[in-house]
């Protein structure tokens, strides 16, 4: 059995996870799913029910998206993605635990408000800012979050930077964010992010999965 990976198109989790596994090299099964109708084998192999699921060759399960992305690196890093030209991987780590907590939950009460009791989108909104704002602080001087090429901080951070511009596109594009909004739109509009966000149809059990693999990066 080779890798199989579960995966959403849209859940900026799942989307960091693809890139990682795209770029190290290693070559998956991805099977889509619905999420309204998740697979017995994905709960079977991760009862969290939320993806990415990466079952391994070997049967071991990486069910957290950053470690999806790290076990890929592992695999293969030719992009030097944790090795980047400024700070270390250190300071990278710093800061996607800083998007990963604080600005996801931020981003999640301003975006998902109404699933929240008494909660304010705006006021998430004004507090998610203050990371983006950090962001721009850090891009008006390099290209990317740590140097002159982009590396591990920029892929992992990049899903949920857009998942905040989708909740209200007008109002991001309207900020004096110009660093930023130039980093994201790179990043978007890149071979790498184009090219996982392939559409595939929702995987069944009787069938085989989506070979997911850099050769569509090459193509």
């Amino acid at each position: 059995m080779g890798h199989i990976l579960y995966s959403f198109r849209r859940c900026p989790y799942a989307m960091r996870g693809r890139m990682a596994l795209m770029v190290s090299g290693v070559e998956v099964e991805l099977r889509e799913v619905v999420l309204r109708n998740k697979p017995e084998a994905m709960l079977a192999a991760s009862p969290k029910a939320t993806v990415p699921v990466l079952i391994c060759d070997d049967g071991t399960i990486v069910d957290e998206s950053f470690d999806v992305m790290l076990w890929a690196l592992e695999q293969g890093d030719p992009e030097k993605w944790l090795a980047p030209l400024e700070e270390d991987k250190e300071a990278m780590l710093a800061l996607i635990a800083e998007n990963d907590g604080p600005f996801k939950h931020n981003l999640d009460r301003y975006k998902y408000a109404t699933r929240y009791e008494d909660v304010d989108g705006t006021e998430y909104r004004t507090l998610g800012a203050a990371f983006l704002g950090k962001l721009e602080g850090r891009l008006a001087s390099r290209a990317y979050l740590f140097g002159a090429r982009p590396a591990l901080a920029d892929f992992a951070i990049m899903p949920f930077i857009r998942q905040f511009r989708v909740a209200d596109a007008t109002w991001f594009d309207a900020q004096d964010w110009p660093h930023l909004h130039r980093w994201l739109g790179e990043l978007m509009s890149g071979p790498l992010f184009t090219a996982i966000m392939a559409k595939y149809s929702p995987w069944a059990p009787e069938e085989t999965g989506v070979a997911f693999s850099r050769a569509a990066l090459l193509d």
